[in-house]
């Protein structure tokens, strides 16, 4: 049984992160290094804030992890000190609890009754505890690879990398199917190698894990676009069943803004991607911040991601545009009611470092200079207004006043469009839906018989959680569709969609 009055004995603490200067001095993670036997001590006091509620919301898929991840009994086992079985129940749910652990935003933490009133002190640091678990076992020797006793004899191809294709791959294999996870990429991770920055994820985290997964047994394919150097014939001939697990990568653009053609002016992926080979070893990056004053469109995770890696590139400055106001500091009942995911200010700690925000405002022109390079942008103070029978949001100004910034490398940050148009989907007969993505039905199953979509290109970009959930969901469906029945978990169904007010 949990300490029911751990949340008043102790307060909640986030992770001690290393001085701005060291960071921005080095690619590694932001946080700073600790001796196992503190940390543990540490997060063995955060996890005793639990209180073992009796509806846990936190690993409710709609309103906190779409993993199910069973939070009170790990949360107990770290309380009482028993590492070993917090993490054979962590594992239990999540095949990468060090990715989510490093990189969700943690809707459990949204969803736990602590957060319920600021008076608590603030939900418990369920992230926290999730990591420290993930690093535990992998310092004690827990995470080993778990080798199929039996073969089923049938081949399963899956198509991307990234954790939603990782997850599929994983729990195929241990389930005795023979798999092969095919990269067009020439390393594996998919936005996990190429799309996080190091600071936030470094990528040895993401290398034992593959390293488990080949001890496993699955294999990988990389430099290989399925469809073109893998032919949909080949594909379908060598492979009893397809995972789709292509991601959402197609980058939303801003055609409209007069001056978008000019040089200096990039989707942000274009940045961040040769930002993360330079780190791989790759050599120097084509887009590069070095020097620079840049502006960041967008408000997002992408934004802050191309934050954190302008300022370490040398940024002259850096500043993060956003067309929505200042989001208030605390919930707003009203607005993202408990246990909903709350509107508020979230500041990375890549905002903690250098340059600053600018909030309800949008930028009206590229300026250029006369060698057709942007060199600034013009700013108007604007409002976001939706209009009422369309629905459809309007970005009106408010007032006539002008501001005109600094800008030699604007970077846009404004989403994704959804899946890219490739050979591969014309070749199986799959079209997308008006959101960009591809559907299935509640088998996971796309109109291509026995072809399966899983992560952001079934559901559009998405968090990492969500990716690993629909991973493990579809390789339930797929050892279902092979074998006839399946004891594999599926924690969500095509169709779940996170609690949210309408």
């Amino acid at each position: 049984m949990a300490d029911p009055t751990g949340f008043l004995k102790y307060e909640r603490e986030e992770p001690k992160k290393k001085s701005k200067e060291e960071r921005l001095a080095t690619w590694g993670e932001v946080y700073a290094d600790v001796e196992p036997a503190e940390r543990n001590e540490q997060v063995r006091k955060q996890a005793s804030r639990c209180m073992d509620c009796g509806i846990p919301f936190c690993h409710s898929s709609g309103s906190g992890c779409p993993l199910g991840n069973l939070i009170p009994e790990w949360n107990d086992l770290v309380r009482r000190g028993d590492w070993a079985a917090a993490s054979d129940r962590l594992h239990a749910t999540n095949n990468f609890p060090e990715f989510t652990g490093k990189l969700c935003p943690a809707p459990c933490e949204a969803g736990c009754v602590l957060s319920v009133s600021p008076l608590s002190g603030g939900p418990v640091a369920i992230k926290r505890v999730e990591q420290t678990i993930a690093d535990q076992s992998w310092e004690a020797g827990y995470v080993q690879p778990q080798v199929s006793a039996v073969s089923s004899g049938q081949r399963v191809a899956v198509v991307g990398s990234g954790p939603a294709g990782l997850a599929a791959a994983q729990q195929l294999t241990r389930a005795g199917h023979e798999v092969t996870v095919y990269e067009r990429d020439d390393r594996l991770g998919g936005l996990l190698r190429y799309g996080i920055p190091e600071f936030k994820m470094e990528k040895k985290v993401l290398d034992r894990r593959l390293a488990q997964l080949r001890k496993e047994g699955t294999k990988f394919v990389t430099g290989c676009e399925v469809g073109v150097d893998l032919t949909v014939e080949e594909l379908r001939a060598g492979y009893d069943a397809v995972v789709l697990a292509v991601g959402a990568l197609r980058g939303r653009d801003d055609k409209t803004t007069p001056g978008r053609e000019l040089a200096g002016i990039h989707l942000a992926m274009e940045h961040l991607v040769p930002a993360n080979k330079y780190v791989e070893g790759d050599g120097p990056s084509a887009v590069d911040a070095a020097g620079k004053h840049v502006v960041i469109i967008g408000g997002g995770d992408t934004g802050a991601d191309s934050y954190g890696t302008a300022t370490r590139q040398g940024a002259l400055s850096v500043t993060q545009l956003d067309q929505y106001p200042t989001p208030p500091s605390t919930r707003d009942d009203e607005r993202s009611p408990w246990p909903t995911w709350p509107y508020i200010l979230r500041t990375y700690p890549a905002h903690e470092e250098a340059g600053e925000r600018k909030f309800a405002v949008a930028v009206t022109r590229f300026i250029g200079d006369d060698e057709g390079n942007v060199r600034a942008v013009e700013l108007r103070q604007v409002r976001v207004v939706k209009d009422p029978e369309t629905g459809k949001r309007m970005v009106t100004p408010v007032n006539d006043e002008v501001e005109e910034l600094p800008a030699d490398l604007v970077l846009l940050a404004i989403g994704f469009e959804g899946v890219e148009h490739m050979p591969l989907l014309d070749g199986l007969g799959l079209s997308l839906t008006k959101r960009g993505t591809l559907s299935c039905g509640a088998d996971w199953q796309t109109e291509s018989p026995g072809v399966f979509v899983c992560g952001d290109a079934h559901r559009g970009a998405s968090l990492v959680v969500w990716a690993i959930a629909e991973g493990r969901s579809v390789a339930s469906a797929v050892d279902a569709y092979l074998t006839g029945a399946s004891d594999l978990p599926a924690p969500v169904h095509p169709t779940a969609l996170p609690l949210a007010v309408v």
